[in-house]
């Protein structure tokens, strides 16, 4: 699972900081960086998977719901970033792009800290 969260949270990190670098700039999102975005998402989905594996194979989890609400909401949060920055073609859709991928990064922390706990 950390092999997972790494991914995730790398992706997440390198998505933010590309997007930041947009937004310094005054340029709005690009589709390269919603299709990367759909690379975290597919990630997201991996490590889903790999999270349901674990649980049914038996991994202690100290709150299941809670690592499944993070999951969920982690993959609800780029597709929403990439309907904002689709309707609006300004610099503030890469600020918004910025914001969401950085909550998936922190998520994916939080994430291992439940997985782990």
């Amino acid at each position: 699972m950390l092999a997972a969260v790494v991914a995730v949270a790398g992706l997440a990190g390198v998505l933010a900081l590309w997007a930041a670098l947009f937004a310094v700039r005054d340029r709005a999102v690009i589709l390269r960086q919603l299709i990367a975005g759909g690379v975290v998402e597919a990630a997201i989905l991996v490590q889903m998977v790999v999270a349901g594996i674990g649980q049914a194979g038996g991994h202690p989890v100290a709150d299941p719901w809670t690592l499944w609400g993070y999951l969920v909401v982690a993959l609800m949060v780029l597709p929403l970033a990439a309907a904002w920055a689709l309707a609006d073609r300004t610099r503030w859709s890469s600020v918004v792009l910025v914001v969401a991928a950085f909550t998936v990064a922190v998520m994916e922390l939080r994430v291992w800290q439940v997985w782990s706990a």
